[in-house]
């Protein structure tokens, strides 16, 4: 709280005694009454809910599908060294791209509607969770399982009752990191063809030089991050607290 306090004391002071041109860096009071402007009218004809609630589908419904298909493949990949060998060069190859690098690929194959944008953010979501899945199914101690075969468990309800339970610390935190680096990448994938979305008003407004939005937009989808991180942090100390003890 402190070093928030004198960050904005600081941003004050630099603006109030015109240190930084305001077009650059507009004052703390500016960026608040942008904000309620934008609660009452909205911004280009849609109100800052439909801009908040459009990304946020974009956003969920690719994280929702990545960890339906990133979780159960890791899983598997993780407990046999085989199926990894098929997927882990593939995932390995696209993990290091830069988004836009195959956006436009997406964009050519799906059109520029929202399917290319979720299948921009499934991709950034979908390799964190499936290596941190890997990682942890890899970290389960043998004799569990050597325990679990010998009371006559089959394989699937081993990798159901056993490896998935075991990993769960570690898809949680890879959860954490897919949805950082699909926030990330949300402005990138609201860069084409789009009308509305946090993403889009603040490249929209960078356009016109309204700083005062592009601040706003951007605390806007600050607070949204860290609401959802505080979340996942509660469930992980609510339910691993074990963890690292």
């Amino acid at each position: 709280m402190i070093s928030i306090a004198l960050l904005v004391i600081l941003w004050e002071v630099s603006t109030s005694l015109k240190w930084v041109n305001p077009i650059f860096l507009p004052a703390p009071q500016s960026v608040f009454s942008t904000f309620m402007e934008l609660l009452r009218d909205g911004y280009k004809g849609s109100s800052l809910t439909t801009h908040i609630s459009t990304s946020l589908y974009r956003l969920f419904t690719s994280l929702v599908i990545a960890f339906l298909t990133a979780v159960p493949l890791g899983i598997i990949c993780g407990y046999s060294k085989y199926v990894l060998a098929i997927f882990d060069p593939i995932i390995e190859f696209y993990r290091p791209l830069p988004p836009l690098a195959y956006y436009a690929l997406l964009v050519l194959w799906m059109g520029i509607d929202d399917r290319s944008k979720i299948a921009l953010l499934y991709l950034s979501a979908f390799a964190p969770l499936f290596l941190a899945t890997v990682s942890g199914v890899k970290k389960v101690p043998q004799d569990r399982i050597h325990a679990a075969y010998t009371l006559g468990a089959s394989k699937w309800k081993m990798l159901y009752h056993i490896m998935l339970p075991s990993a769960l610390p570690d898809i949680v935190t890879g959860l954490r990191t897919a949805i950082g680096v699909t926030y990330a990448t949300l402005v990138a994938a609201e860069m084409v063809a789009a009308t509305s979305g946090l993403g889009w008003m603040v490249l929209d407004a960078s356009k016109y030089l309204r700083s005062d939005i592009v601040f706003a937009g951007i605390f806007i989808m600050a607070g949204i991050a860290i609401l959802m991180d505080g979340l996942i942090r509660w469930f992980q100390h609510a339910k691993f607290s074990w963890v690292g003890k």
